[in-house]
């Protein structure tokens, strides 16, 4: 296993946990939930189903029965990819969004067919040994009798109420019209006898059963164009992972239509540069990480899309040759605003469970931005993805919206390996900060030996969407002053807000067992026994 080092360089809230068995994640009764499951005779798997489901209910915010989902997992031996993120309604084209600027972040017009339920039943028939009703009890329970809402789900939900004003049946997630604060009891029972229904299908009745009739009859309500057609013909997808080496070990990633190939890309352009023995936390160090990120995004935007329309292959973007090109253009003493190149043509809740024999899970489900796009389907308390807003409406585009397409896709897990020997399954939830993210944790954990916890509580940089950079407190300040000499645009970031920088959880594997670690940026925990 990696070399660990058990000191702690950063202000730190929490300390590892250290189980045979292990639940990760953003919300604790989630991570008990999937403990629970675990202690009842399931695997890794039937935790990782227990709490994402549990995490429908109890942090809304992020994510809901409406969500779409990806996963890698290793099942003993090797490891597997799953998409379950849906398509566009096949009825949708260019056309529908002519004279916008950008496509719509909210209401039907940014809906995709929700993956997750579809995820959570192929999980489940594959690779889980519990039933797949026990897989609901702790959903249903805290949907029927309620949960106290935790602090950072409170705020969050507390800004949705303003940005959902004008969608009527959001009501459903509110008390007497206001958000439920820290430490309210929220339930919504219509949730449970949803979960109840597609526990009692092994998830049919989500994509050709009553709930799907309840979806399309909004839908129709609404005139928008999601058919019955668009749910049953909905299928997860088995994928080959996209990997790259960085110092001794494997970064391997979900393929597109997922932003993870821009983690690769990073990581694979700094391999070329050779900087991360160097000092951990240094103004060159710092650069030149911010410098090959920009040039990972580049290329991210420019191509990444539903693979069946990209017109380069994943694996160009990765030719070793083109890395080192990429890298050639990183000048070491200045910020650069880099273009995509051209290769050789060849709001989200995340967590990791590990059981004792062996298999680990790293997965990701999300609505995008917060509860969505605002659309909640009467009598169930599905709020629908707004995971749509991904395309683009530029004409040619790879990622140019259409119907029956995939569109690109922040949310992504990740997995480290060593030798074909599994290292850690891990993930930094959080919109266009998870490559970000995934390429930070990497360098602490290869790099400097950090474990877990460690590696989540150093501090972050973020590069915005309107190219600034972000620097949480903890950086030097010759860190600071360092990138604003090479030219960027540094912006301290607020400490107030510090769950857009990401929120990790994180199982390592060692000789005994596992090393968990719980981002202090989200109200979750790692627990195990």
């Amino acid at each position: 296993m990696t070399s660990l080092q058990s000191r702690f360089p950063y202000p730190s809230q929490r300390m590892p946990v250290m189980a045979r068995n292990m639940v990760a994640t953003s919300q604790p009764l989630a991570a008990q939930a999937g403990l629970q499951a675990l202690k009842q005779g399931g695997n890794a798997v039937d935790a990782a189903l227990a709490t994402a489901i549990t995490l429908t209910v109890v942090e809304p915010t992020m994510n809901g029965i409406g969500s779409d989902a990806f996963c890698i997992l290793w099942d003993g031996t090797q490891l597997h990819g799953l998409n379950a993120s849906g398509c566009s309604p096949s009825g949708i084209s260019a056309d529908d969004f002519a004279g916008r600027k950008e496509m719509p972040a909210q209401g039907w017009d940014s809906v995709t067919v929700p993956g997750a339920v579809s995820g959570w039943a192929e999980l489940s028939r594959r690779f889980g040994r519990l039933p797949f009703g026990k897989l609901f009890e702790s959903a249903i329970h805290y949907a029927e009798s309620g949960f106290m809402v935790t602090p950072i789900t409170a705020r969050l939900w507390a800004m949705s109420v303003g940005e959902f004003s004008g969608f009527d049946d959001f009501g459903v997630f509110l008390v007497d019209g206001k958000a439920p604060a820290m430490g309210d009891t929220f339930k919504l029972a219509e949730q449970a006898r949803t979960l109840e229904k597609i526990a009692a299908s092994d998830g049919a009745d989500f994509y050709s059963g009553e709930i799907a009739k309840k979806i399309v009859a909004a839908a129709r309500r609404d005139g928008a164009k999601l058919s019955r057609n668009d749910l049953e013909s909905h299928q997860c997808e088995w994928v080959d992972l996209v990997s790259q080496q960085y110092h001794g070990h494997e970064l391997h990633e979900i393929p597109p239509n997922g932003q993870g190939l821009g983690a690769l890309i990073m990581l694979g352009i700094l391999e070329c540069l050779d900087i991360g023995h160097g000092e951990m936390d240094s103004p060159e160090a710092v650069h030149c990480q911010i410098e090959a990120m920009k040039l990972a995004f580049a290329d991210m935007h420019r191509y990444i899309a539903d693979s069946r329309h990209m017109d380069i292959h994943p694996e160009a973007l990765l030719d070793p040759a083109y890395l080192r090109a990429r890298a050639q253009c990183i000048d070491p003493k200045r910020a650069g605003s880099p273009e995509f190149g051209v290769p050789k043509k060849s709001g989200t809740v995340y967590l990791a469970t590990a059981d004792e024999g062996g298999m680990m899970v790293s997965y990701i489900q999300s609505n995008y931005s917060g509860f969505g796009s605002g659309i909640v389907i009467p009598g169930t308390g599905i709020s629908l993805q707004n995971r749509g807003a991904g395309f683009t409406l530029e004409a040619g585009h790879p990622n140019q919206v259409g119907g029956g397409k995939r569109p690109f896709h922040t949310i992504i897990p990740a997995f480290l390996t060593k030798a074909g020997t599994p290292v850690m399954s891990f993930g930094v939830m959080g919109g266009h900060m998870q490559a970000q993210g995934h390429a930070q944790v990497v360098i602490r954990v290869c790099d400097h030996g950090m474990n877990p916890q460690a590696a989540s509580d150093a501090p972050r940089w973020q590069i915005d969407e309107d190219k600034r950079i972000l620097l949480e407190g903890g950086f030097d300040a010759s860190v600071r002053d360092g990138l604003k000499k090479r030219g960027h645009r540094v912006v301290d970031h607020d400490d107030e807000h510090k769950y857009s920088m990401g929120g990790a959880q994180l199982i390592m594997r060692t000789d005994g067992g596992y090393i968990g670690g719980s981002d202090h940026r989200k109200d979750g925990m790692a627990i195990g026994y």
